[in-house]
């Protein structure tokens, strides 16, 4: 069975990133919904599957100065890290599994544009909620997107699961309350369309973070 770091690496490998269906040229959703939580460009940011992802460059060049990109696929990393040239030294880059990587900080926003749908096990989508707990402080923002329920049921030859705000919000697990839900109309640069589903929540403390604590 291919692994998720094999299949995202074949797709990053064999296809130019500006041709992939969830490719954007401006990430404005995201980058509307980062500036309405108020942090502040010292904020810590991580993107969650950015790989090639153009909402970093977006990031750096509205000043913000700890931003953290995490994916399973080297080779998207690759495309990202070449596209900003001397710049991408400013970006800390981790190659790794969302729902396994051993998070050693704390961010004070998570974003996550169009992995989290991926994730059609439970148990999977149960250590996704476990690690946003462990990398995002209670008062953190976490802002996350993936196919609405008119959106397609597979994406990259891979089956996703489809969300409104209740089932995201239940699928995530306690200690995220929800701020806001926002849909957008993804035109994909075939010309086809995906709806999409941005949730933003903030974290806040559990029992395990008063143990903790």
């Amino acid at each position: 069975m291919t692994s998720r770091r094999q299949h995202w690496d074949t797709v990053y490998r064999t296809r130019d990133p500006q041709q992939v269906s969830w490719y954007q040229e401006d990430p404005a959703r995201s980058l509307a919904l980062i500036e309405s939580t108020g942090v502040s460009t010292r904020a810590r940011l991580i993107d969650v599957g950015g790989g090639a992802s153009r909402l970093v460059d977006h990031l750096l060049a509205a000043g913000f100065v700890d931003v953290t990109v995490l994916d399973v696929a080297e080779a998207a990393l690759a495309h990202a890290r070449d596209r900003l040239g001397s710049a991408a030294g400013e970006v800390t880059w981790i190659e790794g599994d969302v729902t396994t990587y051993p998070f050693a900080r704390r961010y004070d926003l998570w974003h996550d544009r169009a992995v989290f749908h991926f994730l059609c096990d439970e148990a999977d989508r149960n250590r996704y909620g476990a690690q946003v707990r462990t990398a995002v402080a209670p008062g953190g923002h976490v802002i996350i997107a993936t196919f609405g329920l008119d959106g397609p049921d597979q994406c990259s030859g891979l089956p996703i699961v489809r969300y409104d705000s209740t089932a995201m919000t239940r699928a995530l697990g306690p200690g995220f309350a929800p701020v806001g839900f926002e849909e957008e109309l993804h035109r994909t640069p075939a010309g086809g369309s995906q709806h999409f589903l941005y949730g933003h929540f903030r974290r806040v403390a559990t029992g395990e973070d008063q143990v903790g604590a």
